[in-house]
This record gives C-alpha cells, sequence and structure tokens, in this order.
C-alpha cells in the first residue's frame, strides 16, 4: 500500500537535472545519508550539522549491504539514513551542495582516487534526493496536494535506490502526507 501511494506521489512530481535549478532558492531538503567507514561518528557529526541550518526530522537508520560487492570482493556495509531538512532560511541549491561538501569534507571523505584502496571507505556521502523551492503562495490553502506541488525530484537520483525509498516513505508517513 506504502509503495502504490509513494509511486503515485513521486509520478506527480516534477523531475528535474540539479544543474538547471543551481540558482533557486530552496526552503527544505530530503537527503539520503551513508556511511560505510566509521558511521557511528560520522552520521551523529552530520546529523549535527544539518540541525545547525534548520529543523531536521530522521528515518530510521539503516544497514545495507554495498551493492558493488561481490564473492570475489567483499566490502563493508553502509549505514543509510534520510533525513527531511526544513531550512531555517532559503538557501541557492548550489550553496546548499557545497555546505553539503564541506560536510563531507569535515568527515575526512575522499574524493580523489588515487587515495583510494580497492575498497572505497565512504566516510560520509549526502545525496539530495528532493528540494522544496521558495515559492511565494497566495493561498491559504492546507491542501497537501498543493503543498508538495512545490517539491522537485532530483532526476540524478531517481529512481531511488532500495533504500532511499524507505527512508523517504518513513519520513512522508510520519508527516501525514501519505
Amino acid at each position: 500500500m506504502m509503495h502504490k501511494a509513494s509511486d503515485h506521489l513521486f509520478k506527480s512530481l516534477i523531475s528535474c537535472e540539479p544543474e538547471a535549478l543551481q540558482a533557486q532558492p530552496v526552503t527544505a531538503v530530503l537527503l539520503a545519508l551513508g556511511s560505510n567507514h566509521d558511521a557511528q561518528i560520522h552520521l551523529p557529526r552530520v546529523r549535527k550539522r544539518l540541525a545547525n541550518l534548520g529543523a531536521i526530522t530522521l528515518s530510521t537508520a539503516f544497514q545495507n549491504p554495498d551493492f558493488t560487492a561481490s564473492i570475489e570482493l567483499s566490502k563493508p556495509d553502509y549505514t543509510n539514513q534520510c533525513v527531511y531538512l526544513s531550512l531555517a532560511t532559503p538557501i541557492a541549491l548550489q550553496q546548499l551542495q557545497q555546505i553539503f561538501k564541506q560536510f563531507e569534507g569535515a568527515c575526512q571523505r575522499q574524493r580523489l582516487t588515487e587515495l583510494q584502496t580497492v575498497i572505497k571507505q565512504v566516510t560520509m556521502d549526502i545525496d539530495i534526493l528532493l528540494i522544496k523551492l521558495a515559492i511565494k503562495d497566495n493561498s491559504l490553502s492546507k491542501d497537501k496536494e498543493l503543498e508538495w506541488s512545490k517539491w522537485i525530484i532530483m532526476a540524478d537520483r531517481y529512481p531511488f535506490k532500495a533504500h532511499e525509498r524507505e527512508g523517504v516513505e518513513e519520513l512522508l508517513a510520519g508527516m501525514n502526507v501519505l
């Protein structure tokens, strides 16, 4: 039942490439956090930094196998969690992406391939799944469909991975959207 409801919701939303939205002011985001190295240290650190930007709501943290692992090459599991962040003040998407890169860097995230081993250690990965644009709304309506019509799916992240979908659905259910 939840998948059908969320399928309908996701299909009703606009999907857009992040590059086309760089200058747009954002009021809220749905994020996917992931770590396969010292997650018990890095996830709380990033959640605290996110809370400094606004109000956060968290999904359950899931431990998932690395989908690129094989019998020949085992890899550490990831801890994944989705976060709804309602920003205290609107921030341009490009600036928000830079802030998240800084958060990843503060966790010693290694991006250069020559510095990485065969088994990639990801201290922190922050992906933007959905954004809510700052749109002036002249309506006093509290209609959930209208409210969600301002959300945009990041085309580079959709369709969502299973753990992202579960986290997003959990957050949406808690927000009484579905």
